[in-house]
C-alpha cells in the first residue's frame, strides 16, 4: 500500500490535482478563522461554552450546521454558514426536479439542462445565504454578542455589511468547491465537509482524555471499536444487490451480436446520509421550540417536560425511538423520489434488455421496486445502527459527546463516503497509467 501511495507522485498530473486540491483546502481552513467585523468573539465564546453543551438543543444545532456545512456559527467567521446554503438549494432542486414537469424535462436535455439547474441553484444559494445571515446577525444583536457602540450608531450599517460577509464567504466557499471539482481531484464540496469534521477530530480527543483518565484497557478498546466500526461503515457503503440483466440477441446477415448478461448495481445504502440528517433535523428543532417556551404559563410544565424527556438526544427511550423511526421512514421517501422503477424498466426495455425470469414492461418495474423495498429495510437498519451508536458509546463509556460523535452518525458516514469516492478516483488514476492501485486484489467499486 505504501508503494502505491508512492506511486501517486510519479504522475505529474495526478500530483498536480492532489496539490492543487490541498492548496485550496488549506485556504478553506484559513478563512475559517477570519471573523466578522465587530462581533465581539470573546461574548460569543464565552455564552457557547455555558450554553453550547452538545445535550442541548442549542448545542446540538450549532455542532450540526459545524459538521454539516464546514462552517463554525459559535466563532461567527466569514465562513459562519459554510456550505450550508448551497447544499440546501442542491436538494431543494433534486427534489423539484421529480415533481416539476419543466425541471424534469431540462434535466433530461443532457449536459445543458443540468448546468441550467446548477446556475438555478447558485442564484438559490444567494437568497439562502441573505436570509440565514440576517437572521444569525439579528439573533447575535438580540443576545448581546454585538458590540454596544456599533448596535446603537451604526446597526444598519453592520447590519449590510455582516450580510454581504457572510453571503460572499459561502459563495467563496462554493467557487472553492467548483475549482476543486475542475483542477483537483475528488468531489470539491464533500471535502471541504470532510475537512472541517476532521479538523474537529484532534480536539475531541484531547477533550475527552483531559476529562477522565482512561486507563490502557479502555483507550485499546476504543481503537478497537473505531476500527470495527468503520469496516463496518465501508462494507455496508460499498454493498450492492446486483440484479442480472440479458441483452437481447440480433442476428444481421450471418453474424449474431448482442446476447451479453451485465448487471444492475442497486447499492444497499440507496439513500445514503440524507436520512440521518433529516431525523437529526426534525428532532432538532421541536427541542429549541418547546424550550423557548417553558417559562410560559400554563404550558411551561408540559414543555419541560417534553424538552428533557423527548426531545434531549439519549434521555429516554421515547427520543431513540423517535430517532429510529424518523430514520427509516427518510430513507423510504428519500429512495422513493430518487429512485424510478417504472423509468428504469423501459430504459431496459427501450434498449432490448430485460431481467430472466421477468417479463419486460411493468412486471420489471413491479420487480424492481420489490427489490428495492428489501434493500432499503437493510439499508435504513444499518443507517439507525450507526446513528445510535454514539449515544450507546457515551452512555456506557461515559466519554463527551464530541469524541462519541466520531464512532457514527452523520460524521463517520460523511468522512467514509467522501474518504472512499477520493480513494476509487485515485486508484482510477493509477491503473489508467498501469500502476499497481491501493488495493490488489481489486476491492474498489469500478475497478476491473
Amino acid at each position: 500500500m505504501f508503494a502505491s501511495a508512492l506511486n501517486i507522485f510519479k504522475i505529474p498530473e495526478l500530483r498536480k490535482k492532489i496539490l492543487f486540491t490541498l492548496a485550496m483546502l488549506c485556504i478553506y481552513r484559513i478563512g475559517f478563522h477570519v471573523p466578522v467585523p465587530g462581533v465581539n468573539q470573546e461574548a460569543l465564546a464565552e455564552a457557547t461554552r455555558h450554553r453550547g453543551d452538545s445535550s442541548t438543543p442549542f448545542g446540538r444545532v450549532a455542532d450540526y450546521l459545524q459538521l454539516f456545512t464546514g462552517g463554525n456559527l459559535r466563532q461567527s467567521s466569514l465562513f459562519g454558514l459554510g456550505i450550508m446554503p448551497y447544499i440546501s438549494a442542491s436538494i431543494i432542486f433534486q427534489l423539484l426536479v421529480t415533481v416539476v414537469p419543466a425541471l424534469e424535462k431540462l434535466h433530461k436535455e443532457g449536459e445543458t439542462g443540468r448546468k441550467k439547474i446548477q446556475e438555478y441553484t447558485r442564484y438559490a444559494t444567494v437568497g439562502i445565504c441573505l436570509i440565514q445571515s440576517g437572521f444569525w446577525l439579528i439573533y447575535m444583536r438580540n443576545s448581546q454578542f454585538v458590540h454596544e457602540d456599533i448596535v446603537r450608531n451604526h446597526w444598519y450599517m453592520f447590519f449590510l455589511m455582516g450580510i454581504v460577509a457572510m453571503t460572499a464567504g459561502t459563495i467563496f466557499l462554493m467557487w472553492l468547491g467548483e475549482q476543486i471539482d475542475a483542477y483537483g481531484i475528488g468531489n470539491g464540496i464533500s471535502l471541504i465537509i470532510m475537512a472541517g469534521i476532521i479538523d474537529r477530530l484532534p480536539h475531541a480527543f484531547y477533550q475527552a482524555f483531559r476529562a477522565r483518565d482512561l486507563d490502557p484497557g479502555t483507550i485499546l478498546f476504543l481503537i478497537a471499536a473505531f476500527v470495527f466500526i468503520v469496516a463496518g461503515v465501508v462494507i455496508m457503503t460499498q454493498g450492492q444487490r446486483r440484479i442480472p440483466v440479458q441483452q437481447a440477441k440480433m442476428t444481421r446477415g450471418r453474424r449474431v451480436y448482442g446476447g451479453q448478461r451485465q448487471y444492475l448495481p442497486f447499492r444497499v445504502n440507496h439513500a445514503g446520509v440524507m436520512p440521518v440528517i433529516f431525523a437529526s433535523t426534525l428532532l432538532v428543532f421541536p427541542g429549541l421550540i418547546v424550550g423557548a417556551l417553558v417559562a410560559t404559563p400554563g404550558i411551561g410544565a408540559t414543555c419541560q417536560w417534553l424538552r428533557d424527556h423527548v426531545f434531549q438526544r439519549g434521555s429516554s427511550w421515547i427520543y431513540t425511538s423517535l430517532y429510529i423511526a424518523l430514520i427509516y421512514f427518510f430513507s423510504y421517501f428519500w429512495t422513493s423520489l430518487m429512485f424510478k422503477p417504472k423509468d428504469l424498466s423501459e430504459n431496459l426495455q427501450d434498449y432490448g434488455s430485460f431481467i430472466p425470469g421477468i417479463r419486460p414492461g411493468e412486471k420489471t418495474g413491479a420487480y424492481l421496486e420489490n427489490v428495492m423495498t428489501h434493500i432499503t429495510l437493510a439499508g435504513s437498519t444499518f443507517l439507525a445502527i450507526v446513528a445510535i451508536t454514539p449515544q450507546l458509546l457515551q452512555q456506557a463509556m461515559n466519554i463527551n459527546w464530541q469524541m462519541a460523535g466520531f464512532y457514527g452518525g452523520t460524521s463517520l458516514l460523511i468522512v467514509v463516503g467522501v474518504a472512499l469516492d477520493l480513494v476509487e478516483k485515485i486508484e482510477s488514476h493509477l491503473m489508467m497509467r498501469h500502476y499497481e492501485g491501493f488495493m490488489r486484489k481489486g476491492k474498489i467499486r469500478g475497478r476491473r
